[in-house]
């Protein structure tokens, strides 16, 4: 079986049982909804606990359970600019704001980047009159460039001077 099949067999099950992301992940337990949702959809490895538990909550075989614990292909065979409306908004705002949000960075911390992997993502549903609102945050470490052969009197990383 290969990991797209498995996440479609969980979609499948997700279906014919009627269940929610967010029951999912409250029964699976320890992490985020969305990085529940990100690990069931292929795209990040449940630890072992968790594993056992959406097995269990799945019906999935021992080799299944096991797969989901693997270190994925992180978004394989991903087109871009993404084809489904969503996804592209996504695109579009990182698009029309990421050059202004590099700056930005760049002016606070220095030459580096910002963590996809020390990250943490959060999602939230915001109340509105004029129309409920999406909040997504990001927090990734600041990973500054280190400066190759330098010697011992000038910056070596990319931090900004404080």
């Amino acid at each position: 079986m290969q990991r797209v099949e498995l996440t479609e067999k969980i979609l499948d099950i997700k279906r014919e049982k009627d269940l929610t992301w967010k029951q999912i992940a409250e029964e699976i337990g320890g992490y985020t909804q969305v990085f529940i949702t990100c690990a069931l959809l292929g795209n990040m490895p449940l630890p072992s606990a968790q594993a056992k538990k959406a097995g269990a909550m799945f019906g999935l075989s021992e080799s299944e359970v096991k797969m989901l614990s693997e270190v994925p292909m992180r978004a394989p065979d991903t087109q871009m600019p993404p084809q489904d409306p969503t996804l592209y908004r996504f695109y579009e705002a990182i698009l029309v704001f990421g050059p202004a949000l590099k700056e930005t960075l760049h002016e606070e911390f220095g030459d580096g980047i910002m963590s996809a992997i020390d990250f943490d993502l959060g999602f939230e549903r915001q109340p509105d009159a004029k129309g409920d609102r999406a909040r997504i945050t990001m927090s990734g470490k600041f990973l500054p460039y280190k400066y190759h052969s330098v010697s011992d009197d000038v910056q070596q990383l990319g931090i900004k001077p404080t």
